[in-house]
């Protein structure tokens, strides 16, 4: 039986588009895994700062804001963020606290709020108040409640091993069989390529980005709790409470083949060492380390809307780490353009976003 909406990949986009689309029609969603959310987004910060990227993911982001504050009781909670620079560091401060709102505290203040910062090393701290943690696994089950609450199937072990044109549209083939859908949505992240090699359809290039990240124990035995997210000028390191402990990551972006990532340790040592740096507790054990991909296109711009040479082949692509705090906004203009109405997102944004702006597809 063909499906209406055939969705390749189960991280936070498809799971979303899933919930979206399931109002509109038959819903087939396959994963890879065995598990949902598997890759990027089982690896994620979590965290909601609707102004941090470039201009169409900030209009992505703030879009999704109510969604996230309101639906389903809302899944944010308090956490606020700084950026911290060295004395040397004044012009590049500046630019990054102007261009996130930021407000320039002094050390006392920043001090006040998170105590172990070093005095010789931090000079100037931006702080602001409009960030939120993500209860990232109560948002995928919201979208997940919301999918199959309208029928959509989900299926777990159903790696694509080929796709082909039919004449109603798609068929997947998979381990566990073949799927058939009218419109192919390829949400399949870092794997976004894999799936338009597979069906034969011409892709921007995306690029699977390295990004690791450490569990330490809470520095010094403090309370976390009101601690916010910790950015080093330049994102090249930051620090986030997470359950009573912190989470130190390098912030790399180390290009890498679609695969399973794990924390480089050498990468992860020099994170730990920036982190170090600003700090006047020392690194003494790690609780846990993982890595995650974040991919990108080539002009670091997620990919959302028809295929130009295939109009049944929808890109849902490239989030580069904005996924879960875009994916309201990026859900419903997928509805939007495949169902032929007017986006709420404004026409600038969109013709930003979508495969169109790439000559050659």
């Amino acid at each position: 039986m063909t499906t209406d909406f055939l969705i390749i990949g189960g991280g936070i986009a498809g799971i979303s588009a899933a919930a979206r689309l399931s109002h509109m029609g038959k819903v087939t969603l396959l994963e890879g895994e065995a598990h949902l959310a598997h890759h990027a987004s089982g690896r994620s910060a979590a965290l909601y700062e609707p102004h941090y990227g470039l201009p169409p993911i900030v209009a992505l982001s703030l879009a999704s804001g109510d969604y996230l504050r309101q639906a389903n009781g809302g899944v944010l909670s308090p956490r606020g963020m700084m950026i911290v620079a060295g004395a040397d560091e004044r012009a590049a401060f500046e630019r990054e606290i102007a261009l996130m709102e930021l407000d320039e505290i002094t050390f006392a203040e920043a001090s006040a709020i998170v105590p172990i910062f070093n005095p010789e090393t931090v000079r100037f701290v931006g702080w602001a108040d409009h960030a939120w943690d993500i209860d990232t696994d109560l948002l995928i089950q919201n979208f997940l409640r919301e999918a199959k609450g309208n029928g959509a199937q989900v299926l777990t072990g159903a790696r694509a091993t080929a796709i082909a044109r039919t004449a109603a549209g798609w068929r997947v083939t998979t381990a566990s069989g073949d799927h058939e859908g009218r419109i192919l949505v390829n949400a399949a992240g870092a794997w976004a390529g894999e799936v338009a090699r597979l069906a034969n359809v011409p892709s921007p290039g995306f690029q699977p980005m390295r990004r690791s990240m450490a569990r330490i124990p809470a520095p010094g035995g403090h309370d976390l709790s009101g601690w916010p997210m910790i950015f080093g000028v330049g994102e090249t390191w930051y620090a986030k409470p997470d359950a009573g402990a912190l989470i130190v990551s390098p912030a790399e972006e180390h290009p890498m083949d679609p695969h399973d990532a794990w924390a480089d340790d050498m990468v992860l040592a020099e994170g730990l060492a920036r982190y170090e740096e600003h700090v006047t507790l020392p690194v003494t054990r790690l609780l846990a380390s993982w890595a995650g991909l974040r991919t990108f296109a080539p002009d670091r711009v997620p990919v959302i809307g028809f295929a130009p040479s295939d109009p049944s082949f929808f890109w849902l692509a490239g989030q580069g780490g904005y996924g879960f705090q875009s994916s309201p906004a990026a859900s419903q203009l997928v509805a939007d353009l495949i169902g032929g109405r007017t986006p709420v997102i404004d026409p600038a944004t969109v013709a930003s976003l979508s495969p169109a702006r790439f000559p050659g597809l």
